[in-house]
């Protein structure tokens, strides 16, 4: 039986090989097509990104590790049919050894020309799959209003004492996806 998850709650998973599905409903009638993006950020111990094949999205779909695979972008959210809108796949025992968070992102393309932001966006999820059984482990539903922020931390995993966790993040942004690499890359942004 899954888990429904509370804003910063934390789990362990227990499990290396794993899908996190992220899902997303936009309000009819806003003008746009609403593009989110969910993007996987492997971070060190400094809380950086060790260089830019580390930074998953629909532009770099896989880790240079294998450990994570972008399974593909959804620009408009209508191919998911209610399942999820993206999907990123982990296998935990691929792994990078300097690689101790993974930060789950979504960000709405092209927010402040479109005047969109996550108040015309409903039903946005976060969830983890076993992928050994096609089983839901894990599901968090943000139940707030972000009717100013253009992106989300859904959630991250994260090694502590040799254990991969799962918290349930939450946390709304006014940025784009360019505040997050500047954020936690200091090489060259990646375009």
């Amino acid at each position: 039986m899954a888990i429904n998850l509370q804003k910063g709650q934390k789990i362990n998973i227990g499990l290396h090989n794993m899908t996190i599905g992220l899902g997303w409903d936009p309000n009819e009638g806003t003008g746009y097509e609403f593009d989110l993006d969910a993007s996987a950020f492997m971070i060190d111990e400094q809380r950086l990104i060790p260089s830019d094949p580390f930074f998953i999205f629909y532009g770099n779909t896989q880790s240079p590790d294998g450990a994570l695979v972008h399974t593909g972008d959804d620009p408009d959210g209508k191919s998911s049919d209610g399942d999820d809108d993206e999907s990123i796949m982990i296998d935990l025992s691929k792994i990078d050894s300097r690689i101790t968070e993974i930060l789950f992102v979504v960000t709405i393309h092209e927010a402040g020309i479109r005047k969109q932001n996550y108040g015309q966006v409903r039903n946005s999820y976060i969830r983890i799959v076993d992928n050994s059984n096609q089983q839901e482990i894990a599901k968090y539903e943000l139940g707030e209003d972000f009717s100013i922020e253009t992106a989300i931390e859904f959630g991250r995993l994260y090694k502590k004492n040799e254990q991969w966790k799962f918290e349930a993040s939450g946390i709304g942004y006014r940025e784009d996806l360019a505040f997050f690499l500047s954020k936690y890359y200091k090489g060259n942004i990646i375009k």
